[in-house]
């Protein structure tokens, strides 16, 4: 049966009437970012609301759609892959998780997933960092590379704000330890409490100071938690080199006094950020 070009037209009108009506499932509360809390040990939440307060902070500076809260996950769950960004902190040893788990973890890992290790033990060399070497050995065994120091030039530290190491309530290591695997960051090691930088009372009162830079100090913690959610998101889209005599201006731009984040200055003390808008 021939159809006339206005029948044509209204069934094609009437057709776009009622998708629009149909509820969109691509685009949604589903595909908000939301960070995956690991439970790993006893104290695997050393402070309770800094992801709330990370997710907020990401909400405010980009355009990323935000799920505030949490998914507290665990590394044998079936739904491990619905949180592609896992977070891990701790202040004391954890036991290393059973065979299966760390399969899980692996595959997670590698099939595009990524985590983010936050120390809160205000030590390089404590019980926590111990447990964490002896998993990331766990996930990726001999020969394969473990932790290694992420370079300053990585595009992690230029994914969002100009940075070249890593921040957070303390200033105890000035690298970044990762896992890289064919140029793709899928694991960030941090010393520096990034957590304890977020972390708030009832009132919105920030509960801890940032020693010893104060509240740059944390500001630029704010950044680097910045950097990492848009690497994990958009990876090395922004190492391309039309992005690079920007970049170099606005490092030539940068002030120095000779203060640096990581030395031993007194509580208080002007920090000037290591790059940054």
């Amino acid at each position: 049966m021939r159809m006339s070009r206005r029948s044509f037209f209204a069934l094609g009108a009437a057709t776009g009437a009622w998708l629009a009506t149909r509820r969109a499932h691509a685009i949604g509360p589903s595909s908000a970012f939301r960070f995956g809390h690991i439970a790993l040990g006893e104290r695997w939440n050393p402070r309770p609301n800094a992801l709330a307060r990370m997710s907020r902070e990401i909400e405010k500076r980009t355009s990323i759609s935000v799920d505030r809260e949490p998914r507290v996950v665990t590394l044998e769950s079936a739904q491990l892959h619905e949180t592609p960004f896992l977070y891990l902190a701790g202040d004391r040893e954890f036991a290393i998780p059973s065979e299966p788990e760390i399969g899980a973890l692996r595959r997670h890992l590698t099939f595009g997933g990524f985590l983010l290790i936050d120390s809160a033990e205000g030590s390089v060399d404590g019980a926590f960092d111990g447990s964490v070497r002896r998993l990331i050995q766990a996930v990726f065994p001999p020969p394969a590379q473990g932790l290694e120091i992420v370079a300053g030039d990585h595009v992690v530290y230029k994914s969002f704000y100009l940075l070249d190491r890593p921040a957070g309530r303390l200033a105890i290591s000035p690298v970044m330890e990762g896992v890289l695997r064919d140029g793709r960051l899928m694991v960030a090691y941090v010393q520096n409490d990034m957590g304890g930088a977020f972390a708030r009372d009832d009132f919105g009162n920030f509960e801890l100071p940032c020693v010893p830079g104060g509240e740059r100090q944390r500001e630029l913690s704010f950044r680097m938690l910045v950097n990492l959610v848009m690497y994990a998101l958009c990876l090395d889209y922004k190492s391309d080199q039309v992005h690079v005599p920007f970049i170099m201006r606005r490092r030539r731009w940068r002030p120095s006094d000779g203060s640096d984040p990581f030395e031993a200055t007194p509580p208080g003390s002007p920090i000037i950020p290591p790059g940054g808008k």
